[in-house]
Order: C-alpha cells, then sequence, then structure tokens
C-alpha cells in the first residue's frame, strides 16, 4: 500500500500496467496514461468536470448506430483522424506522391462500373463536369489499367444512401485506367454540406462556434497492384467552407476548379478538371486504406 499524489498516482498506474504482454499496447497505454493525467493536472480538472466528460462520452457512445459512428465524428472534428493520417503518409509516401484525405461515411463496394468517359450521375440532375487525368508512379510512369472508385454528393448536397433506399447506387463509379494509366469520367459537380449537428458532437461544435460544414468534393480512391491504396478527395476552390473545412480533411494539393478550354481535355464542350494522381510503392507489403473498415461508417463524409 503507497499513498499517492498528484505525480505519484501516473507512476502507479503505468506500474500496475508494466507486464502487459503486447509490446505495442503496453506501449500505447502507458502513453495515453501519461498524456491524460498531465491534461488533468494542467488545467486542474475538478470532479465535476469530469463527470461531465463522461457524461458526454457516453452520449456519444449512445448516438453510434449500425449507421452512425458518433465517435469517429468526434474524432474528425478534433482533428485526430486528419493527424492519424498524416502521419501514415510520412511513413510510406514518396515525395511526389498524392497526398491523402479523409475516407468518410459513405465508400461502398462494388460501385457499378462505368467505361471511360461514362457518367456515375445516373438519376441525379445538375451541371456537367468531366474529371480526367493519369495514374502515375513516383517516376511519373502510368500505371496501366489502375482502378478508381469515385463517390460523391449530389448537385443537392445528398449522398445516396441520404438521398435514396440503400439499394441504390447513385454518384459513385469505378473505372479501370487505360494502358497508359490515363482516365476521364463525367460527374454533376456536388455541393457541400453540413456534418450531423443533431448528437453531442453536434452540440460540442456549435458551443465552439463552429459552423460545421465540409466544402463541396469528390471521394477517390485509387488501386493497382504492387502499390498502396490511395486514398483522397478533391475540394472545389469556389467553396466558402474550402479554407475552414469542420474535419480538416483540405489540402492545398487537393483544391480544385473546373474550368473550359483545359489542353488534352477528351470532352471540350464540358467544363473540365484535370487532376493526376501519384501512388506510392507498397513497400510494406500490404498498404492499405487508413480508417477504411466500410462496416465503420465515419460521419466526416
Amino acid at each position: 500500500m503507497q499513498d499517492l499524489d498528484a505525480n505519484g498516482i501516473t507512476d502507479a498506474v503505468i506500474e500496475q500496467m508494466a507486464q502487459t504482454p503486447d509490446p505495442r499496447m503496453r506501449e500505447i497505454m502507458e502513453a495515453a496514461v501519461r498524456h491524460l493525467h498531465a491534461f488533468a493536472r494542467e488545467v486542474k480538472l475538478t470532479p465535476d468536470e469530469w463527470l461531465k466528460g463522461i457524461a458526454f462520452l457516453t452520449a456519444v457512445g449512445q448516438a453510434c448506430s449500425p449507421i452512425r459512428q458518433e465517435f469517429i465524428l468526434l474524432s474528425d472534428v478534433l482533428g485526430l483522424s486528419r493527424l492519424v493520417n498524416v502521419m501514415h503518409d510520412a511513413t510510406g509516401r514518396e515525395a511526389a506522391g498524392t497526398e491523402t484525405s479523409l475516407l468518410g461515411p459513405f465508400f461502398r463496394e462494388q460501385a457499378p462500373k462505368i467505361e471511360l468517359g461514362g457518367s456515375i450521375a445516373y438519376a441525379s440532375k445538375g451541371p456537367e463536369i468531366v474529371i480526367f487525368g493519369q495514374v502515375t508512379d513516383a517516376d511519373g510512369k502510368g500505371i496501366a489499367h489502375a482502378t478508381i472508385d469515385v463517390w460523391q454528393t449530389d448537385a443537392e448536397g445528398m449522398y445516396d444512401l441520404q438521398a435514396h433506399d440503400p439499394t441504390v447506387m447513385e454518384m459513385r463509379g469505378q473505372l479501370a485506367c487505360d494502358a497508359e494509366g490515363r482516365f476521364h469520367f463525367r460527374t454533376l459537380k456536388p455541393l457541400g454540406y453540413s456534418i450531423p449537428m443533431d448528437g453531442p458532437v453536434g452540440a460540442m461544435v456549435r458551443q465552439q462556434d463552429r459552423h460545421g460544414f465540409r466544402p463541396a468534393h469528390i471521394h477517390i480512391l485509387v488501386a493497382a497492384p504492387g502499390f498502396r491504396e490511395l486514398v483522397t478527395a478533391l475540394y472545389f476552390a469556389d467553396d466558402a467552407h474550402v479554407d475552414s473545412d469542420t474535419v480538416f480533411g483540405v489540402s492545398k494539393s487537393l483544391v480544385i476548379q473546373e474550368a473550359l478550354g483545359l489542353p488534352d481535355a477528351p470532352m471540350p464542350g464540358i467544363p473540365s478538371i484535370r487532376y493526376d494522381f501519384t501512388m506510392s510503392r507498397d513497400t510494406a507489403g500490404g498498404g492499405g486504406r487508413v480508417g477504411s473498415d466500410p462496416s465503420r461508417l465515419v460521419p466526416a463524409g
């Protein structure tokens, strides 16, 4: 038995966990305890404040459902999801590799396959644009037949899972690049939207006087054998929230804008965007997307 003061309790907890068999779990939990205890000491956390914090975390858990993951939404709005992605990029992304962005909640396996030049708008209406470019390695060599999954909101800011019966797939598709890694497809210009604001995380965002909006964007997932899977998104420069994404997904290199008369545009009469994707070699023998389990819906979108 020992008398524990505000600093000794930290050492006691870490000592009790010292025999954790899994070394990575031991490392993570020891760091978590050190930082959580340091946080409590820094802000002089009171029992009443901690009980309110526990109530908030309990409400976050209670808001989760098979189609809503409030805890991941909390991670998103605190910037933790973005931080983990940035650190993951640094472990494997080659210098010229395309930056990643958040996967979001609306990725679905087995999206409808479209031919090069096809449209992912099967029923939705709105201003049409063309996305074209090339998938290359770090040396600029085209990656033959790389596959591209694309999904986005419609022109009213709704994903298919929000606007339709869950069996309907709309504003999403999968296409294969040609032998030189080139691709082009048609879509509608998407609309930005608010994260879910009706739960405990939304209440916290309002208390912080934040707007809660995501700028208009198009999700992209690029895959090819021997390369690290690329999960990213393209963000529209003319969206009012492109500089203040509430989940911090935007990078300068991912900002785009449609225009007429682009060189090499495959459909000159339609506003186009050229974006080339650069993939990193899968040196770890596994690659894999970050936070990609499609059974976990990530509310950031």
